[in-house]
């Protein structure tokens, strides 16, 4: 594909692939993916001026009497779907939201890891690069056409079926990504049934964002096609592992990672380390950005694949943070992070929290090279091991008095992020569910 970095550019392309409508996408606070369509002819008045919308409709946006808002299109965000043709052809752009005057709106998240990017630019670094491994269920659908909670298929890790329809709907999911140039690196069957992992190769962390909300755009949409419902729901079936988004992070200076040393026993810098202690150090205020519903702490629980608890280590399964070598580059990766994360607030948050274990040269326990599911309380407190929040409202008290992550996504986001999941955690807490009837309905 060609590259599409100008406005004459996404003109140029449109007419030769006749699109017919061109959908302006944004994401909102709660990582939402919004769009307003235009016919092809209101292209470049949009790519010109913008295009208006109504702000306050969107959730943790503005008010009523502040509803005036503007889509600003990014020329580089410029894809023609693959699976649109003929007279139904359509495009889509990431858009910016702005405020009437042109300036950047402060609760836009694509604005938030903006600014996060500019702050470590400040400090030194050319780049904050993110790759992505990204899990999601494929279910069945019921006679209505709807889903179910029924896996695809009944298969395991690594497994592999050649005639299974979740295999093909994988394929078809990894060459539509690809048409879009996209850089995927494995694809394969994850531990629970119905469950896959795509892997995107690292990006700049604001590139990375925008592909991975298109990437699960482009899953349910090939999934549809095969009959099937895909779910980036974090832990969708009882007695399985949830999907995860496991972020792999590196930190760029003068062309090279900062996070890599070659002298040192694991590989890494001491800057390395002081950015493992910084996320460690915000990890409970962090989870409310990166598993921000009341269905991600049932993932975040003992005895399963994800994180339970507050650790580090090199090369090992199941750390909280896992460092990593790979031909001589070292990265740092984040194990708790799922899929209904708003993917531009939680790498703004995770730069955020290593730059601060940076600047302060804070520096981490030894390496937990341990099952740490597997000890007892007592030895876990005599390490200095301690839980994530047990539930939604644990996080959100957390991220309530963490000044940093505060400051990094900016109070306009704080506040209406905090306010919307204490309401679902609310009405989660008010609700009588149906293992409550199974237990106590007949005392």
């Amino acid at each position: 594909m060609n590259p599409v970095n100008s406005p004459d550019d996404v003109l140029e392309s449109a007419e030769a692939a006749d699109v017919r409508f061109v959908r302006l996408q944004f994401t909102d606070l709660n990582g939402m993916l919004k769009s307003v369509e235009i016919p092809a002819h209101q292209l470049r008045v949009a790519l010109e001026h913008g295009v208006m919308f109504d702000g306050s409709s969107v959730e943790g946006f503005v008010r009523i009497e502040e509803s005036d808002m503007y889509l600003a299109p990014d020329p580089a965000t410029w894809h023609v779907l693959p699976w649109t043709t003929g007279d139904r052809r359509v495009a889509r752009l990431i858009c910016d939201v702005c405020l009437p005057d042109g300036r950047p709106f402060a609760g836009d998240p694509r604005t938030i890891l903006r600014m996060a990017q500019k702050r470590a630019a400040q400090q030194g670094f050319s780049d904050f690069r993110v790759g992505l491994e990204a899990e999601f269920f494929l279910l069945a659908l019921d006679a209505s056409r709807r889903a179910s909670v029924r896996p695809s298929d009944r298969s395991g890790y690594f497994d592999l079926v050649t005639t299974d329809v979740g295999e093909r709907c994988r394929q078809d999911i990894v060459m539509t990504l690809q048409h879009m140039g996209f850089a995927v690196g494995t694809a394969h069957h994850e531990v629970s049934p119905g469950q896959h992992e795509i892997d995107l190769l690292p990006l700049s962390a604001l590139a990375a964002a925008d592909q991975y909300m298109t990437f699960k755009l482009v899953v349910k949409t090939i999934a549809r096609r095969h009959g099937l419902h895909a779910t980036f729901m974090p832990k969708p079936l009882y007695g399985t592992d949830g999907s995860g988004l496991h972020c792999r992070q590196s930190l760029v200076q003068d062309g090279r990672s900062v996070f890599s040393d070659a002298a040192d026993p694991l590989g890494l810098s001491p800057q390395a380390r002081h950015y493992v202690a910084g996320l460690l150090a915000h990890a409970r205020a962090l989870t409310a950005i990166t598993n921000p519903v009341v269905n991600s702490y049932k993932r975040l629980v003992p005895g399963y694949e994800a994180p339970a608890y507050i650790t580090w280590a090199a090369n090992h399964p199941s750390p909280l943070v896992r460092t990593t070598v790979l031909a001589d580059d070292a990265w740092i990766e984040l194990r708790s992070p799922d899929p209904a994360c708003n993917p531009y607030l939680a790498f703004a948050g995770m730069l955020a929290a290593g730059l601060d274990g940076m600047t302060s040269e804070q520096v981490p326990p030894p390496p937990a090279n341990v099952d740490v599911h597997a000890l007892s309380d007592e030895e876990r407190l005599s390490r200095g091991i301690y839980r994530l929040p047990a539930n939604l409202e644990q996080a959100l008290e957390a991220l309530e008095e963490d000044f940093i992550l505060q400051e990094a996504l900016g109070d306009h986001a704080i506040s209406r992020l905090v306010r919307t999941r204490m309401l679902e955690w609310d009405a989660y807490r008010r609700t009588v569910h149906a293992w409550e009837h199974e237990q106590y309905l007949d005392l």
